[in-house]
């Protein structure tokens, strides 16, 4: 996509609807939906990730936005300030700020760099694996502007390789392909090793899902492996390996891995291997609800048992279905759980706030005939930063019950 030529005169103006919530946009929520903008068919024509001032009802400047007409996010503010200009050393100064906090909080190179509009980078994430970073430019303006977002993050970290992932739903919204591909460097040639509270974790940054691996639940899982020393641990929805890898790094005497994709259970099982715990490890592949009901049925025991499902509310109109299937999971994996055992429950889901998700939790260990106590509620880590104004971006929920 090539970038609309626009500079401070040419830029167009869009503006807010009599109602819309101007105040909001001026106390820092970053987007504009399609019913609070005046779009007439000039702004209908504006190529998506377009730049435009924004202004209220008053036409009073608000600040600098992308626009995408085929959005229902039809405007995502970029910067307070009207006439700042996305060259490169405004795309610098983000990332530099941005590396700033991961380097005080991490000591090896692999975690989230940026995470979108918490980092001052609307849908824009940014994943390091060590010398290799993968863009998820979800918004149409970061496509539009990718080459100097990537130069940039090449010359603030100082890395050799950026891969663009065109992969999941947020880009189809925004009416954007699913292309991925190597915007600088190379493609690594297999799976790069990632160390986390003791474990490692095989990451595919080309076939696998997102960026590869996910950073979000690293605290989750040091909890869940303080937990486990010399426990029977079953670990539902395992990608590559995430809760069970981290508990037998905890000591834990065995770890079953249950996912539906094959290859993320074979990277999971590359990943014990790699930390020595190949012996305690196994997987089990197939539906996580089939696969559940059937160890109920074999009369198995686990004394920890997490659940960590992708998101079964991505949106408004499905958190009931969604409420509904955390429910179900609830209620299988409660029975698993040996007398005084851990069930972990999660969501990633940022359409089902903490206390409908809680809710529904409580609802399925209840109708899986258990009582049980909080012990812990988690977030996604520290570089995953949460943007106060914009519920969205606290989207992960990590319950921990004891049965």
């Amino acid at each position: 996509m090539t970038a609309p030529l626009i500079d401070d005169i040419t830029r167009p103006i869009v503006r807010l609807m009599p109602k819309a919530n101007a105040r909001a946009i001026r106390h820092g929520f970053p987007w504009v939906y399609a019913n609070e903008m005046v779009t007439d068919r000039r702004t209908k024509a504006l190529a998506p990730g377009t730049l435009a001032i924004l202004q209220d009802e008053l036409r009073q400047p608000l600040g600098l936005v992308s626009v995408n007409p085929k959005s229902k996010i039809i405007a995502r503010v970029l910067d307070t300030d009207p006439e700042a200009q996305l060259d490169h050393a405004w795309f610098v100064g983000k990332i530099v700020r941005a590396l700033k906090l991961r380097e005080q909080m991490f000591d090896a190179p692999f975690y989230r760099l940026i995470h979108a509009e918490a980092d001052g980078l609307p849908g824009v994430i940014i994943d390091r694996f060590g010398d290799t970073c993968v863009i998820q430019p979800n918004a149409a303006w970061a496509d539009v502007h990718l080459d100097m977002l990537s130069n940039a993050v090449a010359e603030v970290t100082g890395i050799s390789n950026i891969l663009k992932n065109a992969s999941g739903r947020t880009r189809a919204l925004e009416g954007l392909d699913d292309a991925p591909g190597v915007v600088i460097g190379t493609a690594p040639e297999g799976p790069i090793p990632v160390s986390m509270n003791g474990a490692t974790y095989m990451a595919d940054l080309i076939g696998g899902q997102k960026t590869g691996l996910f950073f979000d639940q690293r605290p989750n899982h040091a909890f869940a492996a303080k937990l486990s020393s010399g426990a029977r641990v079953l670990d539902v929805f395992s990608h590559v390996g995430g809760f069970g890898l981290a508990a037998l790094a905890g000591g834990a005497a065995s770890a079953l891995a249950v996912d539906g994709s094959a290859p993320a259970l074979e990277l999971a099982s590359q990943g014990a291997a790699a930390a020595g715990f190949g012996d305690k490890f196994s997987t089990r592949k197939g539906d996580a609800f089939d696969v559940l009901t059937s160890l109920r049925a074999e009369g198995a025991k686990f004394d920890v048992v997490i659940c960590d499902p992708p998101a079964f509310a991505p949106s408004r109109q499905t958190v009931e279905a969604g409420l509904r299937a955390y429910e179900r999971v609830a209620r299988l994996a409660a029975p698993l759980v040996a007398e005084d055992g851990i069930l972990g429950l999660c969501s990633c889901s940022h359409a089902a706030d903490l206390s409908q998700f809680r809710a529904a939790c409580v609802r399925g260990i209840g109708r899986g005939g258990r009582r049980a106590s909080i012990i812990h509620t988690g977030y996604a880590g520290a570089d995953h930063p949460m943007l106060p104004q914009l519920a969205e971006s606290g989207y992960l929920k990590a319950l921990f019950y004891r049965l």
